[in-house]
């Protein structure tokens, strides 16, 4: 949703970013602890970054660990999800 100038809320790219965090690691097979601990970071920490609940901020080093860990472009963590009814 955009907001003020046309520009979309603070979480709006956050919420993608965790959105297909979430997704990719399923396609990988991993478990939230696997990934953790490719990415050297707490099981708790994915799974805040993961849990739509909690609006947790996180950095781009981070983005980019996790985008190596799951073996993907980074680019690929912002495109828009399509959500499933």
């Amino acid at each position: 949703m955009k907001g003020k100038d046309n520009l979309h809320e603070d979480y709006y790219y956050y919420n993608i970013v965790r959105k297909n965090i979430k997704k990719y690691r399923k396609i990988k097979g991993y478990t939230q602890q696997e990934l953790a601990d490719k990415v050297d970071v707490s099981m708790h920490y994915i799974s805040q970054i993961e849990a739509n609940s909690i609006q947790k901020y996180f950095t781009l080093v981070v983005i980019g660990r996790i985008a190596d860990a799951l073996q993907i472009d980074i680019r690929q963590l912002f495109d828009e999800v399509e959500e499933k009814n």
